[in-house]
């Protein structure tokens, strides 16, 4: 069987998933499925959360997803944060800070982490982020080796800089090349991360 590969860009307000699980839901979610026609048997790589946006794999062989999410592929994700970053709180979210995971305290491992100028090539988020009049706000890129549920997220806001918007830049070799929200890019069997 020939697996199948692609790279998407999740817009913000999608769940990283392509059959909905959730027998009481409330309101209907947007999931993948809806951006395109897909193989049967396809799943995301990891997941992004509903908030959260950019790249993801899609592929049809769990081997590659196995190996995508082991701790060897680097994830780099941008965070737009609430205020000014200090210099301190990029010293703490790289030698890796205390967050909840599943009711219990973990720490991060260590990771990459710098401000960083504002992406330009974003695509438009659905839903805006406040505006300028509600205080500064930083970019930080935040390369990362594992990935528990809103890591990212608690991360930031373990050193007082909540997420405001966050992205997932590259996933391995693979880097965001000005995508727009949804974009579809099929990939070859042989391609790297």
């Amino acid at each position: 069987m020939q697996h199948q590969h692609f790279l998407i860009f999740k817009p913000w307000g999608y769940l990283s998933q392509f059959v909905n699980n959730e027998q009481h839901q409330k309101k209907k979610n947007k999931l993948l499925g809806e951006l395109g026609n897909f193989p049967e048997g396809i799943m995301a790589v990891g997941r992004l959360d509903l908030d959260s946006e950019g790249l993801l794999l899609l592929t049809t062989d769990g081997k590659t997803s196995y190996n995508i999410l082991s701790n060897k592929v680097e994830k780099e994700y941008y965070a737009q944060v609430d205020g000014v970053i200090t210099a301190a709180a990029l010293q703490l979210l790289k030698n890796g800070v205390e967050i909840t995971v599943e009711n219990e305290k973990y720490t991060t491992k260590p990771c990459k982490a710098q401000q960083v100028t504002p992406p330009e090539n974003l695509p438009e988020r659905a839903k805006k982020i406040r505006d300028e009049r509600h205080g500064p706000t930083t970019w930080v890129s935040i390369t990362l080796r594992e990935g528990k549920f809103r890591q990212v997220r608690k991360m930031t806001a373990a050193v007082g800089f909540p997420t405001l918007r966050l992205v997932r830049m590259r996933i391995g070799k693979i880097k965001f090349d000005s995508m727009k929200a949804g974009e579809i890019i099929p990939l070859k069997n042989d391609f790297e991360v």
